[in-house]
Order: structure tokens, then C-alpha cells, then sequence
């Protein structure tokens, strides 16, 4: 919220600014009279900038401002003002530059309607048509030059602080950045050069060092002070989108640059806060995303959408099915707070020796996991990732209690590879990326086989096969496995016995 006390110097500040081509007129038309030594029509000169450029000036930017001072003291919203905001710059300057033609042309043509006695100073003699029109065009495109550039300096501390106090940015863009570079042009080069030009070809060689050495001192003191606000205002924006840009690409996702200009890089500032919204969108969803599906899927998925993770593909891969021994049981004594509390710390547990050999965890079933080694990220040596994992997980859980009542938690263990089905499964808007085939469910059915065999971890013949040597495995025979009409052969390992 803007204060009292801050809006009114921001309106007083722009007072000033708006006014502030009273002070380079002023400086012009002293400089003129010293060249010239006409002190007798100072008054006259001085008098019609005092009037129009400052009490004229001053009574027009008041009436320029008053929708944004209202909006300042909260009497009026953003959206009712911004076009008025962002067409500050050039309302404020064509004000002045009509005002600059009544003052100029007043004063240029003086010599054609006053008396001018013979001791009048050679500059105060009448004008020829084509240095009045000339010289009249010129002021009054860099007047109204140094007024854009001012105010447009001034309206990017004016948006940063709405910004900055609101959150409100500028979302119209009237302005042109190459026509804002060709008015610059003209009155930097083009417009000093036309005057002295046609003070050439105007008069005679008495006259005409006279003439130029008068446009030369007016353009050293307004091109110097009008370039100065000229870059301030072009480069300005840059500066505040650069040093965005600068954040972003140190990894701050909660950067919203100040929109400072009315021009084309106003609008790159504008596109620029929006693709850091989408920047922050996409990775708050993959962060809420990685706390549903694996991290690497969830960032793989959000990379390519359409491709790898996200369609059907089969490939063959090692699965892992772990749960928890006589869970029932213990969850009848524990309270349901003090159960989640122990089975997360559990879970997390089992999960770090998964990622560590390149498992990727599918789904959390309940007590139990369902993870996957080789689908669908890749992973070298996947059956005996798989067993390695399975080991790390038998000494990381075995080694230790769970939650503050300090439960005990055996896990059994089902290891199975061979062709697994991946891909996105679901209708409509709710997907879900999952694993199918017999792989998958002669893993669980290993899992479920541990209790009957007392063992922790059991392997299918195809993860032995692969493993090789590798693991000192223990040959259950073969035995019948629910669902299927064939017996299969398994295998068992006590990690108490691994090397690895």
C-alpha cells in the first residue's frame, strides 16, 4: 500500500519533471541574450516562459496526473489508470510541445511586429521565413524530445513503486522503442545541423557567425542535458530486466521484474514475468508431482511429454516388491499417528538403497513398495542393481527401530526380471504411470512367497540367471506360484552372507 506521504512526492516529483523544461528554457534564453547582449527584451522572453512553460505547464501536468493521484490515494483501481500511466511520457511532452510553439513563435517573430531601432544587436533583427519555420521546428521537437525522456525516466521509478507496493505491473504498450531512437536522432544530429544550415544559406557572412554561434552553445547545453535522460531512459528498463534475467539464471524462480516502460521492452519485461510464472508452475508441479511418482519419472515426463516415460513402450527390466512382515499385527497396537510416523520413516528407509542403485519407486503400496530398476529410466546391470538394493534395504531396516515407540519392522522382499509393459494408464485427465506384464506380478507373488519360506529376499530363476556368480544364492527348488499353471524355480539370499 503507497502512503500518504509517498504518493504526494511522487505527484510532486512529477510536477517537477513535467515543469523541469522551464529551467532548460530559461538556460537557452539567457545564453541567447548573452551572445546577443539584447537585455532589453528580457522581459518579454523570460515573461512568455514563466507564463506557459511553468504556470501553464504546471496547471496542464496537475490535470495529466489526477487519475494516477487518485489511484496513489486509493480512490481509484490500476486498471482505470494504466492507459493513462503508460501514456504519461508522450501526453506530458505534446503539452509542451504545443506550449513551445506559442513561446517560440512569439518571441522568433517579435523583430517583424516591434519597433526595432537602428542600435538594435544584428540576432534581434528580423528573421528570414526559412530560419523561423526551421528554428521553430526545431525546439519544438526537442523540447518535446527532453520532456518524453524525462517523464519517461521519471514513470519507471512511478511503476516500480506501484510495483513494488501493490504488485501491479504495466500491461499496455503504446510506445515504440525505434521511433523513441529516431526522435533521439534527430534532435541529437539532424536537428543542430538543420539550424546551422539554414542560418548558412539565411544571411551574410556578418550575420551568420553570429546565428551559429548561438545554435551551437544552445545545442552543447540541450543536447548535453537531453542525452543524458535520452540513455537514462533506454537503457533503464534493460538494466532492470537484465538483472532479472541475471537471477533467473542462478536458479531464483521468485523473481517478478518491474514492468518500467511503455515500449517494446516493457512488453519483453511483461513476457518475461510470465515465463517465470511458468517457470514456477512447472516447478511446483514437479515438485508436488515427484512426491506422487518417482522424481526422475515426474522430471522425465514434464521434459518430454509426449515421448520415453509417458507412452507405451516394452523393455525388459528388474522389479521389486517389498512389505512389511506380520503389518496386521502391529498396526493393532500402535496409534494411527505413531503408525504413519513409523511406516514413513520406514519407507524412506527402503527408498534410499532403491534410488542409490537406480531404482525408481512406481507406487507406494500400503506398507510395501513396488519399485522398478531399468523402466523407465535406464539402468546398467539391473537384476543386479535390483539385489544389491534388496541387500542394502535388509541391512538398513535390520539394523534399526522406527517411529518414537521404536517398532521393529521386517521386510520381505520378491525380485523377478524379465519384459515389462510401461506407459501412462488412466481416461480423461487422471493418469497414471504404471508397470504391467508377468514380471510384475511374479514379483509380488516372490514377495508373498517370503513367509512361507521364511526367508527376507527371494529372486526369480531369469534374476539369478543374470546375477551369475555375482551373489551367493540358495535354490528353494520349484514350487507352484498362485495365478500361474506351471511351478517356477526361486532362489533366496541372506544379506548376512553378501560381500557385496
Amino acid at each position: 500500500m503507497i502512503s500518504a506521504a509517498e504518493a504526494r512526492t511522487l505527484q510532486r516529483r512529477y510536477m517537477l519533471t513535467a515543469t523541469s523544461i522551464f529551467v532548460l528554457d530559461l538556460g537557452i534564453t539567457v545564453l541567447f541574450m548573452v551572445v546577443s547582449g539584447a537585455w532589453s527584451n528580457a522581459w518579454r522572453t523570460v515573461g512568455m516562459g514563466l507564463v506557459f512553460l511553468l504556470v501553464v505547464n504546471w496547471t496542464v501536468a496537475r490535470w495529466l496526473f489526477r487519475p494516477i493521484a487518485d489511484h496513489l490515494a486509493g480512490r481509484l483501481p490500476y486498471a482505470a489508470i494504466q492507459r493513462r500511466l503508460t501514456q504519461l511520457p508522450l501526453l506530458t511532452a505534446q503539452a509542451v510541445a504545443l506550449l513551445t510553439f506559442v513561446v517560440w513563435a512569439f518571441r522568433l517573430s517579435m523583430p517583424w511586429w516591434l519597433y526595432v531601432p537602428d542600435s538594435t544587436p544584428m540576432l534581434l533583427l528580423a528573421p528570414t521565413v526559412a530560419d523561423f519555420c526551421v528554428t521553430l521546428a526545431v525546439l519544438t521537437i526537442f523540447y518535446f524530445t527532453f520532456t518524453y525522456f524525462v517523464v519517461s525516466d521519471y514513470l519507471a521509478t512511478l511503476c516500480t513503486t506501484i510495483f513494488e507496493r501493490t504488485g501491479e505491473n504495466l500491461g499496455l504498450f503504446f510506445g515504440s522503442y525505434r521511433s523513441k531512437l529516431m526522435v533521439a536522432l534527430i534532435v541529437i544530429s539532424i536537428g543542430p545541423l538543420a539550424a546551422i544550415l539554414t542560418d548558412l544559406y539565411s544571411y551574410d557572412d556578418t550575420r551568420v557567425r553570429s546565428e551559429i554561434l548561438v545554435d551551437i552553445a544552445s545545442a552543447v547545453l540541450g543536447v548535453a542535458i537531453t542525452a543524458y535522460f535520452i540513455t537514462r531512459s533506454l537503457l533503464r528498463p534493460m538494466t532492470v530486466l537484465s538483472a532479472a534475467m541475471k537471477q533467473v539464471a542462478e536458479g531464483r524462480l521468485d523473481v517478478h521484474a518491474p514492468v518500467t516502460s511503455n515500449d517494446e521492452i516493457g512488453a519483453v519485461t511483461g513476457q518475461f514475468n510470465t515465463m517465470v510464472e511458468g517457470l514456477r508452475e512447472r516447478e511446483r508441479i514437479r515438485e508436488t508431482f515427484g512426491r506422487y511418482v518417482d522424481e526422475s519419472v515426474a522430471a522425465a515426463i514434464l521434459r518430454a511429454p509426449d515421448a520415453g516415460a509417458g507412452n507405451g513402450e516394452i523393455r525388459e527390466a528388474t522389479i521389486l516388491f517389498t512389505d512389511i512382515a506380520g503389518f496386521t499385527t502391529i498396526a493393532e497396537y500402535l496409534e494411527p499417528r505413531a503408525l504413519v510416523a513409523a511406516l514413513n520413516e520406514y519407507l524412506e528407509t527402503v527408498l534410499a538403497p532403491i534410488k542409490a542403485h537406480g531404482g525408481v519407486v512406481n507406487t507406494f503400496i500400503g506398507d510395501g513398495l513396488f519399485a522398478s530398476f531399468n523402466m523407465p529410466l535406464p539402468c546398467e546391470d539391473h537384476a543386479c542393481a535390483a539385489v544389491r538394493a534388496a541387500i542394502d534395504i535388509q541391512r538398513a531396516v535390520g539394523s534399526r527401530t522406527f517411529g518414537a515407540e521404536g517398532v521393529a519392522l521386517a521386510t520381505r522382499i520378491g525380485i523377478s526380471t524379465g519384459p515389462v509393459i510401461g506407459g501412462s494408464i488412466g481416461a480423461g485427465q487422471r493418469m497414471s504411470f504404471t508397470l504391467l506384464g508377468d514380471t510384475v506380478n511374479l514379483a509380488a507373488r516372490l514377495e508373498e512367497l517370503n513367509k512361507h519360506h521364511g526367508t527376507r529376499i527371494l529372486v526369480s530363476e531369469s534374476t539369478r540367471a543374470i546375477c551369475g556368480d555375482r551373489f551367493a544364492f540358495a535354490s528353494l527348488g520349484s514350487v507352484p506360484v498362485r495365478g500361474r499353471s506351471d511351478t517356477i524355480a526361486i532362489h533366496s539370499i541372506d544379506p548376512r552372507t553378501q560381500e557385496t
